[in-house]
């Protein structure tokens, strides 16, 4: 079957509409593993707000064994405030925070004579997108954090954030990195976590977490799963109004009964944990075709019914290359504008969570800005 994973490609610029921390996904093709892309990064944004404010073409990649987790911290109790919290928040939809730095706003600005940039300038760069964190340092997260979180609530928007820093991510493929071990994830994460506020954020957990997870051991993927069902309570625990979502992969890689099983076990069925699933980040499926699959995901996880999806429509408008290409494939095209009003039942939002544009390493380098990908998305 088709397995391709959205290859999360980290670099480490305030770059993408929204890459805090320089991740990359990729497209989709035959295989399960993840293809590289980002959008605005968060490790070299500044500490406080502005004021203006897949699967891969080779191999399975390789992998080392990851190193023993260390002791895991406490996760705090659950607060009881936070369904209610949930429930008032999505009762008041906002619109979606576009943060003030990015590549394509920084090649906007630098480019005004530029033939492209109009085009470029009102269907990419004018809409909202996700911000990446992908550069474990613990020091300097929460400050990262909140200057985006802080950005948003002033404007009374909701702000989608990607931590990206989970041990092995991507299996050692093009966006390998993250924290050390599980032990230093889960401290990462409470500092991620108090960066958040008390306003509504959605949090995308780690692209390819939970799809890629094959390339792990049974024990290592146990342990995965557990800092990921950890880091879901923490973060509501901090912002009881706090969405979070899980890694759902996409609609062309594993069965629905297949990936519930695992996100069960990553803690996406809990609502102390979870507001539901995320998909095609960095890929291409059509946005009927994650609707339809994301509804079979939630179906086959059960948990409450207030669980939902979110679905990456950044580059979808033409649907998946044929062949499983993922390496910025001709003939793509934007998908549907970045949204919390889908229409949809048991669709939360339509987010473009990889900023179209940012190259998955073919028609620049990985993770970077290219005008004439971004050119041939938009016109």
């Amino acid at each position: 079957m088709v397995a391709a994973a959205s290859v999360v490609v980290a670099v480490g610029t305030a770059t993408g509409l929204l890459t805090a921390l320089g991740a990359d996904h990729g497209g989709g093709t035959d295989r399960a593993g993840p293809q590289a892309s980002r959008s605005v990064r968060l490790d070299a944004l500044p500490v406080s707000p502005s004021p203006s404010s897949t699967s891969s073409p080779s191999a399975e990649p390789s992998r080392s064994a990851s190193p023993p987790p260390t002791a895991r911290r406490a996760t705090p109790t659950p607060s009881p405030k936070r369904t209610s919290a949930r429930q008032e928040s999505r009762s008041t939809p906002t619109g979606l925070y576009r943060h003030p730095d990015s590549q394509v706003l920084d090649w906007i600005r630098a480019h005004p004579g530029d033939p492209r940039q109009d085009v470029i300038a009102s269907r990419i760069a004018g809409h909202p997108a996700a911000v990446w964190f992908t550069d474990h340092t613990p020091a300097t997260i929460t400050a990262r954090v909140r200057a985006v979180t802080s950005a948003g609530a002033a404007q009374g928007r909701v702000p989608v954030l990607v931590p990206y820093a989970i041990p092995d991510r991507d299996c050692g493929g093009h966006s390998e990195g993250g924290a050390p071990d599980l032990g230093a994830y889960d401290a990462w994460i409470d500092r991620f976590a108090a960066g958040l506020g008390s306003d509504e954020v959605i949090v995308v957990l780690e692209p390819d977490s939970v799809a890629q997870s094959e390339c792990l051991s049974a024990g290592e993927r146990a342990d995965r799963f557990a800092s990921l069902a950890r880091a879901g309570r923490v973060m509501k625990d901090a912002d009881p109004a706090a969405r979070v979502y899980y890694d759902a992969g996409h609609s062309g890689w594993h069965a629905p009964a297949k990936q519930a099983a695992w996100l069960k076990q990553a803690g996406a069925a809990s609502a102390d944990s979870s507001d539901g699933v995320f998909s095609n980040v960095s890929n291409f499926h059509t946005t009927a075709d994650e609707v339809a699959y994301d509804r079979a995901v939630l179906d086959s996880l059960g948990g409450p019914s207030s669980l939902g999806a979110v679905i990456d429509t950044s580059r979808n408008g033409n649907g998946a290359p044929p062949g499983g290409q993922w390496c910025d494939p001709a003939g793509r095209k934007l998908g549907r504008a970045p949204t919390l009003t889908t229409g949809m039942g048991r669709i939360d939002a339509y987010l473009w969570v990889k900023l179209p544009g940012e190259s998955d390493g073919c028609r620049g380098e990985p993770g970077t800005f290219t005008p004439s990908y971004a050119y041939d998305l938009a016109r």
